[in-house]
């Protein structure tokens, strides 16, 4: 770790309190109950589709809920924010360093904007799934969240919730007219040049006619280096309520530019923890957004509710990154040949002779040469920008029937639906070679990756990078959830999901199957079963236990890199697609969850195994791969939690996860940049190899145990203070899965660890009249340098922040050993935010 990165230590004593006083889902102030009084019981949705809702004492799962009040009082900048500070066993890894690019991380699983990662949480906003056909990614950047009312973290891989719920299903609720009337808006500002206004209005009729409108803008140059973000966002709902009967359009537009610049090797942050790598890291997103919804009561027992939607979304990303390729190339001083094409296209100022490292920190003039030639720029140069573009439209329907009756003479719930999902998809990749600049970003030279064209030759072969996918996905889904009541404070559910999904590729550049081509067509179908028992053996005490399934299909950037035969080095290219087998998750669990007085508490154990799990496992051409199913992965923890309320006024509480992530089968991975990959144990570091993973290994990323605590007071009845504290503990970088990895200082820097954190935020809000309110959030207090996750890589730089090529001479089997390092995440440091909130009458 950098020595401005400081571990954290649990300490036992610590760890045991929190044990005995944490929770799962906290009452904050705002919603506390009267001292002395138990808290309302919330009733929430149990599908994807409104309808069927119980109370979250009949669900065998520890549920976890926001409400309009909680989300607005955060004034985070997006939902990920709000749902890494508020909810237990969720954290974040900042891979790309942006507000709204997180990787939100609940119990081990996954909701990623990071096309290529393992995806293993579902999204739901107003019923649509929000996990996007490419890659199943989860864009927070188009969800709009003063747009929201609610929002609700079902554990587990509950079927009801269709595909990618493997670890969970998040479900978001929109506000509207009838339940949200009023105006208010609101504006923010303060550290690194952050500016935002929100804005939400809403009404309705005696007639039923209701409507509501909000808007997001937000600016901000952003703390690091060359980082800044622009979004702007738009919902808009009408609808009608007459009688039994109610309908609601709503439209959504989203704009957005973000740069995001990754994560940085370790000396960089030593020196300047603002700092990048390379740059720039843009991403742009454009979506529209449509979903008509609606339901029908027809009796005190049966009512229908269903929607139709349709989505579109445009990404484009432009990436200027190192070309590993270049490392163990020598870049300097041009020979006669690259002199004389540079002189020939008018260039001039390049050396004739004595051009090295030592006098050369930024090389250049090779590289221009070889593009002029067209002979192996791809070697020569020691940049590159990659450049993406995304087109996806996807459009469904949904139909859900909900029936309180009687089954078998027991009160029963029972919710029956369908629904069907169609998308195209378009995915363009291309890559212009260039050079390094002293400042870290690019310089393109008109080489490309077009298959040798301008690009030349690497290794003899031509240097082709291009992608161009078009895919149709189409998925038809049943479900149904059943609770009965067994007995006073005895329900059991069943629930099932049947979906088949069918997946259509075509490559645009080699065409017609065969060795390399993206074209194929791939069918998965599986049915996926839940049970749930939730009784009460005490009068305040309600225990639970359920088992579930839920599945994935493998996504077209994975299908698109299965052959064996044509391995692909993501994300630059992709090859072949042999059928891969559907990712199917269970999960058990089981625990208690009470209240007394002004007590609240959770104690629960959970158990996700994961059968023929996705691994991206290594070719025996460094550096290339390919993905495949394997044995299983495994996530298992307790969690722990308590929400008291000492006053009136004063609420305190927090919770406790322990993660326990781990492969458990055998499996040969890429580890070049790991000391412990079968070359360097051979006696030669710092070239190409790979490692053993074995069972019992933990997974890179993600921390054995999370802690939070928080407390909220209401000083004076205008007057409220708050704080919060989350703890991350350690966790292995991405590329050591088998945890063996150990620095020598010269082929190898850094632990290939990333260490705990502690981070305290303050909070407070003052009402000044009834309308206006001002709030102020002071973030990461103490201005703690920390990370959030980390990987490890070849590093092309010295300690001097200078490109360096071929760092050590030639090994004894002809190999050129590289410098190997551990690249962090680092986590934004101290900011501070006020604004004014004003709602009108």
């Amino acid at each position: 770790m950098p020595s401005t990165i400081h571990p954290l230590q649990p300490q036992p004593l610590l760890l045991a309190l929190l044990a005995a006083f944490s929770l799962q889902a906290p009452t904050r102030a705002a919603d506390a109950p009267a001292s002395g009084s138990l808290p309302p019981v919330r009733v929430i949705g149990v599908t994807p589709l409104p309808g069927l809702s119980v109370s979250k004492d009949e669900v065998a799962a520890p549920v976890q809920t926001l409400s309009t009040r909680e989300l607005d009082a955060s004034h985070a900048p997006d939902l990920s924010a709000v749902l890494a500070r508020r909810l237990g066993s969720v954290h974040v890894n900042e891979v790309q360093n942006n507000p709204f690019q997180p990787d939100l991380n609940y119990r081990g699983f996954t909701a990623s904007p990071l096309l290529g990662n393992a995806q293993g949480l579902s999204v739901y906003l107003d019923g649509v799934r929000l996990n996007q056909p490419f890659g199943d990614v989860v864009s927070w950047d188009l969800i709009p969240k003063s747009a929201l009312r609610s929002v609700t973290l079902m554990p587990g891989s509950n079927p009801v919730f269709g595909l990618n719920t493997l670890g969970g299903a998040l479900a978001v609720e929109t506000k509207d007219g009838l339940r949200n009337p009023g105006t208010t808006v609101q504006v923010l500002g303060g550290s690194h040049g952050r500016r935002a206004f929100e804005f939400a209005t809403g009404g309705s009729q005696d007639d039923g006619l209701h409507w509501f409108v909000s808007g997001n803008l937000f600016r901000e140059r952003g703390w690091r280096d060359d980082s800044p973000s622009d979004v702007r966002q738009i919902l808009a709902k009408v609808g009608k309520r007459s009688g039994a009967t109610d309908v609601a359009l709503t439209v959504a537009a989203a704009d957005t530019d973000l740069n995001g610049n990754g994560l940085q090797e370790q000396r960089f942050l030593d020196r300047d923890y603002n700092s990048v790598y390379t740059k720039p890291d843009n991403t742009q997103n454009r979506s529209f957004f449509l979903n008509f919804t609606g339901s029908h009561t027809v009796s005190d027992k049966l009512s229908f509710s269903g929607n139709t939607y349709y989505r579109r979304i445009r990404t484009s990303t432009f990436n200027g990154d190192l070309n590993d390729d270049s490392l163990d190339q020598s870049l300097y001083q041009p020979n006669a040949t690259e002199r004389a094409a540079l002189t020939a296209a008018g260039y001039t100022g390049f050396p004739t002779a004595g051009e090295n490292a030592s006098n050369t920190p930024f090389p250049k003039w090779r590289c221009i040469a070889q593009a002029l030639l067209n002979d192996e720029p791809a070697e020569k140069c020691n940049g590159v920008i990659n450049r993406t573009r995304t087109d996806q439209d996807n459009m469904g329907l949904a139909l859900q029937a909900n029936l309180e009756d009687t089954l078998l003479g027991r009160p029963s719930r029972l919710a029956v639906g369908v629904a069907y999902d169609l998308s195209h998809v378009k995915f363009k990749q291309s890559s212009e070679l260039g050079y390094l600049n002293p400042d870290r970003s690019v310089t393109g030279v008109g080489a490309f990756g077009d298959g040798g064209v301008t690009g030349g030759d690497v290794d003899g072969a031509p240097y082709d990078t291009r992608v161009d996918l078009r895919g149709r996905t189409e998925t038809f889904s049943v479900y149904a959830s059943d609770t009965l009541t067994l007995a006073p404070k005895t329900f059991l559910t069943l629930a099932g999901r049947y979906n088949h999904t069918e997946v259509r590729n075509r490559d645009g550049i080699t065409p017609g199957g065969g060795p390399g081509s993206l074209d194929g067509n791939h069918s998965f179908s599986r049915f996926n079963p839940a049970v749930g028992l939730t009784f009460s053996p005490l009068d305040d005490v309600t225990a639970y236990l359920g088992a579930n399934q839920g599945s994935r299909t493998p996504s077209a950037i994975e299908l698109g890199c299965a052959d064996p035969a044509n391995p692909c080095k993501l994300p630059n290219a992709f090859a072949g697609d042999p059928p891969l087998k559907q990712v199917v998750t269970t999960t058990l669990e089981a625990g208690l969850r009470g209240r007394s007085g002004a007590l609240s508490w959770n104690a629960g154990v959970f158990r996700s195994d994961n059968r023929d799990d996705l691994l991206f496992v290594a070719d025996n051409t460094a550096g290339f791969g390919y993905f495949k199913n394997f044995g299983k992965t495994r996530r298992q923890g307790v969690e722990l939690g308590a929400s008291y309320a000492l006053s009136r006024d004063l609420v305190v509480g927090g919770q406790y996860t322990f993660l326990d992530a781990t492969f458990r089968s055998r499996e040969t991975v890429n580890g070049s940049s790991n000391s412990s990959n079968e070359e360097a144990e051979a006696g030669f570091p710092g070239v190409d190899g790979t490692i053993e993973v074995r069972s019992g290994d933990r997974i890179p990323m993600l921390p054995r145990q999370i802690v939070k605590l928080f407390a909220d007071f209401q000083a004076t009845p205008s007057w409220s203070v708050g704080a919060d504290l989350q703890a991350i503990g350690g966790s292995t970088a991405r590329g050591n899965e088998n945890g063996e990895h150990r620095p020598d200082g010269t082929y190898y820097l850094g632990s290939g660890k990333n260490g705990g954190y502690a981070v305290l935020n303050l909070n407070t809000s003052y009402q000044a009249t009834k309308g206006a309110q001002f709030f102020a959030n002071l973030n990461n207090v103490f201005d703690r340098k920390y990370s959030t996750a980390a990987q490890l890589g070849p590093t092309g730089f010295n300690a001097a922040g200078n490109f360096q090529a071929r760092p050590f001479p030639v090994n004894a089997n002809g190999d050129r050993p590289l410098q190997h390092a551990t690249f962090y995440a680092p986590g934004a440091p101290r900011s501070l935010y006020v604004g004014l909130r004003y709602t009108f009458d």
